[in-house]
């Protein structure tokens, strides 16, 4: 099996170099590749080096996804998270090949309190949401083999992520003030790493499988509640660090205001994606406690 990954730098493209290796062939692109572009910027030549590497599989791990900054490069975004998408999945289909895609839980309006599921219809309130959907439209309306992961709140500990800003903090200052309004899962890379790749070896026996899915670890959590969890294991860990914090205190969204709406209520409801696949998806704790491992 030959793969492409695009985007091999970003976290979820970094754990893609590893979990792809055991499938097959893998070719990795990211944007300053040389012998064939891997520039999202750049739609046609990123169309190119698809023609000319004719691949069985495509995962594309690379997007805008700087939401606040997307507010003031719309165009920008829109051509990083929809166009480009758009023109490799027009050569998935050229090929037969299959295009592997992820999309994020800001396709929602954030609205109630029920995790969203696949069929509900998206309302997204940023540019980084409203592109990010375009791109899924245009994938399906390619007419390419396509699996779609809809994720949200990722992290790795390779790069910076919330819980790294948390100890930093929480090192500096004895009061912290984290959002307690948003719900979510905190969803690790190498977790999606794993499912894309069982997922890639199971379409290839069952290609009637292939679709859009929600991919988030199980449970549920605030911003606040994930916070508490990481200094509270960083004060346990064997390596502890010097917490000055003694409080961390919740507060609404309004308290941090942003140039894009952040959606309150990010659950996604995973059940077709376990019972399609065989999956079983395990806590957010259990991630982010061996990310916090690997990082103290």
């Amino acid at each position: 099996m030959k793969i492409l990954l695009l985007g091999k730098g970003g976290q979820v493209g970094w754990e893609l170099q590893r979990s792809l290796s055991v499938l097959g062939q893998v070719t990795t692109l990211d944007f300053d590749s040389t012998e064939h572009c891997g520039d999202f910027s750049n739609p046609e030549g990123v169309a190119r080096a698809v023609h000319a590497l004719r691949p069985d599989v495509i995962v594309n791990a690379a997007a805008h996804t700087a939401v606040d900054k997307a507010e003031s490069e719309p165009e920008l975004a829109r051509l990083l998270n929809a166009t480009t998408p758009g023109r490799i999945a027009e050569e998935a289909a050229r090929l037969g090949a299959w295009l592997i895609h992820y999309s994020t839980d800001y396709v929602f309006d954030g609205s109630g309190e029920r995790p969203w599921v696949e069929t509900d219809t998206p309302a997204p309130l940023s540019v980084y949401g409203r592109t990010k959907l375009e791109g899924e439209q245009l994938i399906q309306q390619s007419g390419c083999k396509h699996l779609i992961l809809r994720t949200s709140w990722v992290y790795a500990a390779r790069g910076g992520n919330f819980a790294k800003t948390m100890l930093r903090l929480a090192q500096e200052r004895e009061r912290l003030t984290v959002i307690d309004d948003q719900w979510g899962a905190p969803t690790g890379a190498e977790l999606l790493a794993d499912v894309t790749a069982h997922a890639i070896r199971h379409l290839q026996g069952r290609p009637e499988d292939g679709g859009l899915y929600h991919c988030v670890a199980g449970g549920e959590a605030t911003w606040h509640s994930y916070a508490k969890y990481v200094l509270d294991l960083a004060r346990k860990a064997p390596n502890a660090i010097k917490i000055k914090a003694n409080e961390v205190a919740p507060v609404p969204t309004s308290a941090f205001p942003t140039p894009a709406s952040r959606p309150l209520n990010s659950r996604l409801d995973t059940r077709k994606l376990q019972t399609t696949f065989g999956l079983v998806l395990p806590d957010w704790q259990q991630g982010v406690a061996r990310m916090l491992t690997e990082i103290l």
